[in-house]
């Protein structure tokens, strides 16, 4: 909800969002929930937020839920709204 950047379920975090700028260096990134062991937040204050919780596609699903799942589904989604095309090739040239 906003103010907070992510993905939220109510009031539980699916997906965190993250840009950091430093030493002249921009990096940003995600990390999506997929069937992640949710007890580990139990320990700690996700994210900075409290009172927030966090959750998992297998949670809210029901089901199982692996990143090999999500990843076909994410690139599409990722190439249509961004209007581009990925290159999956290894080589780095």
């Amino acid at each position: 909800p906003p103010p907070f950047t992510g993905v939220w379920m109510g009031d539980s975090k699916l997906c965190a969002i993250g840009v950091h700028c430093g030493n002249h260096i921009t990096s940003h990134g995600l990390a999506l929930n997929c069937c992640t062991d949710l007890t580990w937040f139990d320990h700690i204050v996700p994210c900075g937020l409290e009172g927030k919780g966090v959750t998992s596609l297998s949670h809210e699903l029901g089901r199982h839920i692996t990143v090999d799942h999500v990843l076909e589904p994410f690139f599409d989604s990722f190439q249509e709204v961004f209007d581009c095309t990925l290159d999956f090739s290894e080589d780095p040239g």
